[in-house]
């Protein structure tokens, strides 16, 4: 993950607390008990529990549910859902504990194996070769495939979230939020609210989605093209696999150097699959002749990144994030709906 470092005057905790907790609750735990914080984009606080013998994770709420939305920082739905694929043996990290009870450090918390290995950023994987490239997006494609093909009822995860209509909810959801937090017209999102729900594909599918299955959510072996873990389960539900899929595919659209993009780059030279080759392979795996309405999927991802990137932009105008972030945030709201608008014209 991103570099760890001192624990932020907000998500401080009692560490002396926390210590005594899991040498009574966690099996092989013996302080001393050093605590950093991974500092990123993570909304759920994330820490590196660094001990003589051994390193954890804890991932916690931001604070007491009381001051929480109600559907928000589900730690327990990560904790429920990377238990039930590890022992489908998809590439998660092993969790060990889950406390609810705030009392013991003012906010439910659930602690993990620390896994060891790399993270890579920038989908262009500027610092590999070209073998190495084409390995890797592979090793992508064949882990978002495999989590598409787990049996949800073998996993336990029938009732992980609500099945049907994935598309119709989750519009309907994201026009409602945007519309709270618009503070300028982008007319491509206007378009896109009122295109989206008229342009629904036939059928449906349900399988167990990540929700934000990107690059650097994974963790790789530290010398070879393997993942070993998939990070960052708060959005994962029951939901539509294309709808995940064509998620992951974004980067293709959006333009090198902008919002993890790859658009434009020389994928023969780089090593880097061109976004129909990449469909291919995950087709093949899934068992599939063709993807149709490819361009509704992408259009609607598009639109929902943008709405939570509108979501930042307007938290940070009333001064709850940082202005700098908000700027961008912004920016990227309006070129990401205006590129959702142009896929939508091509479907």
């Amino acid at each position: 993950m991103s570099q760890a470092g001192a624990v932020t005057t907000r998500h401080r905790f009692d560490e002396g607390a926390l210590s005594e907790y899991l040498a009574a609750a966690l099996p092989g735990f013996a302080g001393p008990l050093e605590v950093k914080q991974f500092h990123g984009g993570q909304s759920n606080p994330t820490n590196l529990l660094s001990t003589p013998a051994r390193r954890y994770v804890l991932r916690s709420k931001p604070g007491p549910v009381a001051k929480l939305l109600p559907s928000a920082h589900a730690i327990e739905r990560e904790f429920r859902a990377m238990h039930a694929l590890r022992r489908q043996g998809f590439p998660v990290p092993e969790v060990l504990l889950l406390e609810q009870d705030e009392s013991v450090i003012g906010r439910a918390f659930f602690v993990m194996e620390h896994v060891d290995g790399r993270i890579l950023w920038d989908p262009a994987l500027p610092d590999l070769m070209p073998a190495a490239r084409s390995a890797v997006y592979d090793e992508m494609n064949r882990v978002i495939a495999a989590l598409h093909a787990i049996d949800i009822d073998s996993a336990g995860l029938g009732d992980y979230g609500k099945a049907g209509n994935y598309f119709e909810r989750q519009i309907g959801r994201w026009s409602k939020q945007y519309r709270a937090s618009e503070t300028e017209r982008i007319e491509a999102m206007d378009r896109l609210i009122e295109w989206l729900p008229q342009h629904l594909p036939v059928g449906d599918e349900v399988a167990v989605v990540h929700g934000d299955f990107r690059l650097d959510n994974l963790i790789f072996h530290p010398s070879e093209p393997r993942v070993i873990a998939v990070l960052d389960w708060e959005l994962s539900t029951l939901g539509h696999p294309l709808a995940d899929f064509s998620y992951h595919c974004m980067p293709w659209h959006i333009p090198a150097g902008g919002f993890r993009g790859i658009g434009g780059v020389d994928f023969a030279a780089l090593g880097i699959p061109t976004e129909a080759d990449y469909v291919r392979r995950y087709c093949e795996r899934t068992g599939r002749a063709r993807i149709d309405n490819w361009n509704f999927y992408l259009a609607y991802n598009l639109f929902r990144i943008a709405a939570i990137l509108q979501g930042v932009y307007k938290r940070a105008t009333e001064g709850i994030a940082s202005s700098d972030n908000a700027t961008q945030a912004g920016r990227n709201a309006r070129a990401l709906a205006e590129i959702g608008w142009r896929k939508a014209h091509e479907a």
